[in-house]
């Protein structure tokens, strides 16, 4: 087998230095609608952080060495440059809580694509990491078109003074079509997340709780030297066959009430997933 040969300036491993362990298991919490979004209803903010909270326990409590924070509840998502200052200062005084009442590692996803306000959130909430969909190149989404962040976003971490924040890149991003790279194979994208200094790198399904192959998932985390994650899919069933490839899962739909997306996470759940997984 021919090594993989890194194409950018190693940068520690992500996973091991902020969990403390190279085979993790991360936990999103998705928040409800944040003020300025369609599903908002009025009312203040105290649902929202009251919901978060709870699903953050949930996910702790059950054994979760982590936690992404997400603005899935905006949905419809806008893209980077139409979302307001008031979707980043909730999601920071959120992620603060969550982080200071649960002393583990959190990070911050802000859709769609939004790193420069998820970094600003990261900074403001001492988050360790970002996790950034389109980080390099470009792609049809959703949204219409994206376009990758990384040096917009570098250059704003850069005069935060805040180069501690690690970067988590989807490669190949779901939700989208990917005909404007399809040009060049899924490994040459992978490593261009690394050349444009992620620190770990993202396999996805085609959509929100759709499983990779694993195949697929081998071929993004063997074309690069970053530490590699799954980002959608993974359940009780796959769960161990993804970290052997691997060296942690992102988790969220299998593990929220009847296993939907927008339901509370649901403790037995997690306690049941995480008994399943042999590490």
């Amino acid at each position: 087998m021919t090594e993989t040969k890194p194409v950018a300036e190693n940068r520690g491993h992500a996973i091991r230095d902020i969990f403390g362990r190279t085979k993790a298991v991360i936990g999103v919490v998705h928040l409800l609608a944040l003020p300025g979004a369609p599903h908002h209803r009025g009312g203040g903010v105290e649902a929202i952080t009251d919901r978060a909270m709870a699903d953050a326990e949930a996910y702790l409590a059950g054994g979760c060495d982590g936690l992404i924070v997400e603005n899935h509840g905006d949905i419809p998502f806008a893209k980077p440059d139409d979302i307001g200052p008031e979707t980043a200062s909730h999601m920071a005084v959120i992620a603060d809580r969550i982080r200071r009442q649960s002393g583990r590692p959190i990070g911050i996803n802000v859709l769609a694509n939004a790193a420069i306000p998820a970094f600003a959130i990261a900074c403001a909430a001492q988050a360790a990491f970002v996790r950034v969909n389109q980080w390099a190149n470009a792609y049809v989404a959703n949204e219409g078109f994206v376009e990758g962040e990384a040096a917009r976003a570098l250059r704003y971490r850069a005069r935060l003074r805040a180069d501690g924040i690690r970067v988590f890149a989807d490669a190949h991003v779901k939700h989208g079509a990917h005909a404007i790279t399809g040009d060049r194979p899924v490994e040459e994208l992978a490593r261009d997340v690394e050349f444009f200094d992620a620190d770990a790198v993202i396999a996805t399904g085609q959509r929100t709780g759709h499983a990779a192959d694993l195949d697929y998932i081998r071929t993004i985390a063997g074309a690069t030297t970053l530490p590699s994650l799954v980002g959608s899919g993974v359940t009780p069933e796959n769960v161990n066959a993804i970290l052997g490839v691997v060296d942690a899962v992102i988790v969220a739909s299998t593990l929220k009430r009847d296993g939907v997306w927008w339901n509370p996470v649901d403790p037995a759940r997690v306690r049941s997933f995480i008994a399943g997984i042999d590490r």
